[in-house]
């Protein structure tokens, strides 16, 4: 099978690397030899190892009937939208890593693979090398997902593990996350939640089988936590995370992206550094966990690969998704029930505890007076919270 590549940047990179390095092994698992014919940038690159390949019309690929499939690791959702769109109704198959894409047009291009007998694959979206868009549409395809709820972000992760192991502060831990290849030079897509947000949309859309859009999911990010929350984290034996999660309560869908405190007894409580960690609840299998590098050039590469080959073992065969384009409600978060570990000055404990009735008091650090408010809506918490002067709130996630 001849490939194009769209995109020679980190993620592309790697995809040709693993397919230059280990042409060997990617050949017995696909049971037939893997070409890289085309790779397409804007830019040169003299004396590469893909510079005999390299084209700078995507046009080339589109018309070339030997490329069967298309490997898109550019990023963003223009102009690779329209290049694997008209790769996908030229017949080709199609392996992106780009969840903006995905989270934006995921219906219509899973329907068009549909359509021309061909593959839309995508895991590498989500986790990086982590397998977990298909055990969701094939592993649990018996069984109903209740809840997906995870630290799928690793830029964030890192940031807030420095945070809470060495008492760096944000600014200080995001420096030395960009400096590492972490975080981008304008991190606003990581440290405000918006990259988890696009991603736990993909998997609730998979999950769900309608489409769950991103804009709809209640997301707050991390710049606002200060070392007194992982302070009293501490005190309390827990750790804060950046969790993105997918609830459903009867008809409800509940979906969030928010930094929460989690006790010692979570398997997420230990997902430090770059690593992700997700858990998948089903209604008969329980709650199962996925966990490992969730970015990162060549663990994505590797999941874009696997993809590649399983394109080639599917071959004149759509391997079904349902992600249907009909829109998937995302009930109103001030229905949903929290538990909060609020921080007020501590002149505010009166006023405080008249507005949020009965509390569990926490040991008071700098001067203030924190507590834990038990099971009340995310409206009751807005109404109390109204009348009190907050430093700060966290959500708490249990075990």
């Amino acid at each position: 099978m001849k490939i194009a590549i769209l995109g020679y940047g980190t993620i592309g990179s790697g995809v040709y690397n693993v397919f230059t390095t280990n042409a060997e092994i990617v050949e017995k698992k696909a049971g037939e030899k893997i070409e890289v014919k085309y790779v397409l940038d804007l830019r040169d690159f003299p004396g590469d190892p893909a510079e005999n390949v390299l084209v700078h019309d995507y046009k080339v690929i589109v018309n070339d009937p030997e490329v069967e499939c298309v490997v898109e690791t550019m990023g963003g959702d223009k102009p690779a939208y329209t290049f694997v769109k008209e790769c996908l109704l030229a017949g080709k198959s199609v392996t992106t890593s780009n969840k903006e894409m995905v989270a934006n047009h995921g219906p219509e291009l899973v329907q068009i693979a549909k359509d021309k007998n061909t593959n839309f694959f995508f895991e590498a979206s989500v986790g990086g090398a982590i397998p977990i868009i298909r055990p969701i549409n094939e592993s649990f395809s018996a069984d109903e997902i209740l809840e997906i709820r995870g630290i799928i972000n690793g830029t964030t992760n890192y940031i807030l593990t420095k945070m809470d192991h060495e008492g760096t502060d944000y600014e200080t831990a995001l420096a030395e996350a960009q400096d590492k290849g972490y975080a981008e030079r304008n991190p606003e897509a990581d440290v405000e939640g918006y990259d988890p947000a696009r991603k736990i949309a993909i998997l609730s859309s998979i999950a769900c089988g309608r489409h769950v859009d991103y804009n709809d999911i209640y997301t707050e990010g991390i710049t606002k936590l200060t070392a007194f929350d992982f302070e009293y984290a501490r005190h309390m034996g827990k750790a804060i995370k950046l969790i993105a999660s997918m609830r459903k309560e009867g008809k409800d869908v509940f979906a969030s992206v928010c930094p929460m405190l989690i006790d010692t007894e979570s398997p997420l409580f230990t997902v430090n550094d770059v690593f992700n960690g997700i858990l998948v609840n089903g209604k008969y299998s329980g709650t199962i966990m996925f966990y490992g590098r969730g970015a990162g050039s060549l663990p994505t590469a590797s999941a874009v690969a696997a993809d590649v080959v399983e394109i080639v073992r599917n071959r004149g065969n759509n391997e079904l998704i349902i992600w249907s384009d009909e829109k998937q409600p995302v009930t109103d978060r001030l229905e949903e029930k929290n538990d909060f570990f609020v921080r007020v000055a501590s002149f505010n404990k009166t006023k405080a505890r008249e507005a949020f009735g009965e509390v569990e008091d926490i040991k008071p650090l700098n001067g203030e007076y924190a507590f834990i408010v038990r099971g009340i809506t995310e409206a009751q918490y807005e109404s109390a919270a109204s009348r009190v002067r907050i430093i700060n709130k966290l959500r708490l996630l249990n075990a």
